[in-house]
């Protein structure tokens, strides 16, 4: 048995009667391997602020880079391919889709995200007054739905391309 056959019997064995009802399974998987994603980069953040950017700040010459800022581009390839992997392997493993072109869409799709993320938050909290956490909180779901709708329709989609 693979790893990621492992990882999809694992989260179908949380799959029961009342969540089954009502979330599709795909759906079930894609929000686990998210929810594992998000965890292994808090540990991976926690870990590389505190033990590898030890708190410092980076003069680059051009720029100082902040220790937090540091540590988060440092752990972003990391989620990034786990993300990947996972919705590769476990979430959307049934894409015909060749690996090379996913890996391409799914770049395009964070990127996606990432600029969703920002605009949401701006005119949230600077157009529409909602103070931040919740307008952060607004922001992560209508970021999850871009993603999960992105990664199904685009990134990992079924059909036969031509």
């Amino acid at each position: 048995m693979s790893i990621a056959q492992a990882i999809t019997k694992a989260i179908d064995a949380i799959y029961i009667r009342p969540v089954a009802r009502i979330i599709p399974q795909q759906l079930w998987r894609y929000g686990v391997c998210g929810g594992v994603n998000m965890v292994l980069d808090s540990v991976w953040y926690f870990i590389i602020y505190h033990f590898v950017v030890c708190k410092h700040f980076f003069d680059l010459g051009f720029v100082t880079v902040s220790p937090h800022i540091a540590s988060l581009v440092l752990v972003f390839p990391i989620t990034f391919f786990t993300g990947f992997w996972l919705n590769r392997n476990v979430a959307f493993h049934s894409s015909p889709t060749p690996q090379g072109r996913q890996l391409l869409r799914y770049a395009i799709s964070v990127a996606g995200a990432i600029v969703l993320n920002y605009v949401s938050m701006k005119v949230l909290v600077e157009v529409c007054n909602i103070w931040p956490t919740p307008a952060k909180t607004i922001t992560t779901i209508i970021s999850s739905v871009y993603s999960f709708l992105a990664a199904k329709f685009y990134t990992f989609r079924t059909s036969i391309e031509r």
